[in-house]
């Protein structure tokens, strides 16, 4: 299947997704704010396809490209906000979904590993014509795009880490390991209760709003269709990568101007719920992680929104996009 012809497979296999119940494993049913693309290519043996958006400027072009990497409870579509702004700003923007994420594939067997999802995302630009964008990533996206950085820095415009995951180390802070096989049991119990009862305590400092359920659902919706086992498998692989593959030791290496935007009232730690109590309350710290964070980054610039949580370019989307756009220059 061709890039070109994702949106319609995806569009006439979301109605069956639908009519079964929930969404589909890559995501069927759910509409995303743009047309959605694949990139098909062959990783460790095998023809997957990565999903992604690629939009125009809709403002004066200012040959800029701006990729958005979403967090691991996120997907693409959760950035709509911020790609309407930075395309009217002039920004050309691309937004994929993860191999193992949302829309792309979710192989049976893979191998995942941030500099694997890097060299991923490389490929598709390099594809796409992209050779320097500004990259930006949010929650586990901001692991993943600091790996890109490190990883490829002459490609790296600028870095731009939204209240990343991974400002510590929750295994050397006394977090137990926890073997893909407990996760996925854990994973199998995910539905829309338990995600909007994790984003409440964690990222919104318990207020929500009706808005936020539809990004709940989007994920709700996956553990509830027919591919709930595959999403669920994906699901703790990558809950594997993040809590094994740390990029909080290499930050003093990362050679791009970065800009951190840190919702101060953001809590988020993974695996703190099997940390003993005394650890879990001394993780998550996201005002003095994200200052730890800035100075050890060469030259890092720290964006502190005071009331905010983990998500600030959904809870507040005129405040961040307005940072946002002074961080990039425009």
């Amino acid at each position: 299947m061709t890039r070109w012809t994702l949106a319609a497979a995806l569009l006439a296999a979301g109605g069956q997704a639908a009519a079964a119940g929930g969404y589909g494993p890559r995501l069927e049913g759910f509409d995303y704010p743009h047309p959605v693309r694949a990139h098909a290519f062959v990783s460790q043996g095998q023809t997957v396809e990565m999903a992604y958006m690629d939009v125009a400027p809709t403002g004066p072009a200012l040959n800029r490209t701006v990729v958005l990497l979403h967090g691991k409870n996120f997907c693409a579509a959760t950035f709509e906000s911020a790609i309407a702004a930075l395309a009217k700003a002039g920004y050309r923007v691309i937004a994929p979904d993860q191999i193992g994420f949302c829309k792309s594939s979710k192989p049976e067997s893979y191998q995942y590993g941030f500099s694997q999802l890097a060299a991923n995302t490389r490929a598709l630009l390099a594809a796409l014509g992209v050779e320097r964008p500004v990259v930006l990533g949010h929650s586990m996206g901001g692991m993943l795009a600091a790996r890109y950085a490190l990883d490829y820095p002459e490609a790296t415009e600028r870095l731009v880490l939204v209240n990343p995951i991974g400002l510590e180390d929750w295994k050397a802070k006394g977090v137990p390991y926890a073997t893909i096989d407990r996760l996925l049991e854990s994973e199998r119990k995910t539905g829309f209760d338990s995600i909007k009862a994790y984003q409440l305590k964690f990222y919104y400092s318990g207020a929500w709003r009706p808005d936020y359920d539809r990004w709940v659902e989007m994920a709700a919706g996956m553990y509830a269709g027919p591919g709930r086992e595959t999403v669920a498998l994906a699901s703790a692989r990558t809950s594997d990568m993040i809590f094994t593959q740390p990029v909080v030791y290499e930050f003093p290496r990362i050679a791009v101007p970065t800009t951190l935007m840190i919702g101060q009232k953001d809590r988020t730690a993974p695996g703190a719920n099997r940390a003993a109590p005394e650890v879990a309350k001394t993780l998550g710290d996201y005002p003095a992680l994200g200052k730890a964070a800035a100075g050890a980054i060469p030259g890092a610039t720290l964006v502190a929104f005071p009331e905010l949580g983990h998500s600030p370019q959904v809870e507040a989307p005129a405040e961040f996009e307005a940072a946002l756009l002074k961080a990039l220059g425009s």
